[in-house]
């Protein structure tokens, strides 16, 4: 009971912190610049997945932990993305409304790709699941308080100024508290498969910041956007992940193991993979 409370009313107000740093122009800047747009798009939400699912089967994952990785690869980025863009020295409006655009689609392609996922992976053992259902809770606890954070912005600048810091920061931990709840909750699982699921994310990871970082490239655009769009397209909101797979497959005590992918990531994000990526970050612009 405490983690059905807890584990959404965490994703809400880190969406509501994420919405309360955006403005209405963050929606639209990426309209104004089809090139960036299209590349951005694509990478996140077409590439992304295409390679999860080629990871999968190459490093034989199976059943719910292959629908835990796809979930998570359908993920939008998050504040994290925006930090480490700004960290990075890319173009940080660009990433902010990358983050602002695809949240918004993710609330249609995450339930899409989760089903087809489920169906492929674990077949008959797959729970029944309606997408409209998905849908709709994506809806309400993704959109709807980014859209309230835009409104208090809008209305409030000075409130919003004040609240942004200490709500990333009360975001990062409530982040590292779902993580921990969502590793001890299956830690046996999540020791019998780490040496799959460590080595799949990480090759993530860095497929697509090289993937991302290339396709700027070939499209022509700048440093700064060509770094913004690698990170982009390879770090994912995993809050929204750990959510999903907990609304998915519910247990009576503890977190789904549909989870699991989502909360290795979040480790492995901060403690091996972030380090990498400012080393590669520092190579590509020596």
């Amino acid at each position: 009971m405490i983690i059905d409370v807890f584990l959404p009313l965490s994703l809400i107000f880190i969406m509501f912190t994420l919405g309360i740093a955006l403005t209405y122009r963050d929606f639209t800047n990426l309209f104004h610049n089809p090139k960036a747009f299209f590349i951005g798009v694509v990478n996140q939400m077409v590439i992304l997945p295409i390679v999860a699912f080629a990871i999968i089967l190459s490093i034989g994952i199976t059943k719910e932990l292959a629908v835990g990785i796809m979930i998570l690869a359908s993920c939008p980025g998050g504040v994290t993305s925006n930090i480490i863009t700004k960290l990075a020295k890319g173009d940080t409006a660009l990433s902010i409304s990358y983050t602002a655009v695809i949240s918004l689609l993710t609330i249609i392609t995450l339930p899409i790709v989760t089903i087809l996922s489920m169906k492929y992976f674990m077949g008959t053992e797959a729970p029944s699941l309606n997408i409209l259902s998905l849908g709709l809770t994506m809806f309400f606890i993704t959109a709807i308080p980014v859209a309230l954070g835009v409104l208090v912005r809008q209305n409030n600048k000075q409130f919003a100024d004040s609240f942004e810091k200490t709500g990333i920061k009360i975001s990062i931990v409530l982040f590292i508290i779902i993580i921990i709840g969502a590793l001890a909750s299956e830690w046996q699982t999540f020791v019998n498969n780490l040496s799959q699921l460590g080595p799949a994310i990480m090759l993530l990871i860095f497929s697509m910041l090289l993937i991302g970082y290339k396709s700027s490239n070939w499209f022509k655009m700048n440093s700064k956007q060509s770094l913004t769009v690698a990170i982009e397209s390879a770090i994912q909101n995993g809050t929204v992940g750990i959510t999903i797979g907990n609304l998915i497959i519910n247990p009576e005590t503890g977190l789904s193991i549909l989870s699991i992918p989502s909360g290795v990531y979040g480790v492995l994000m901060y403690f091996i993979c972030l380090p990498s990526i400012f080393w590669y970050v520092k190579r590509i612009n020596a």
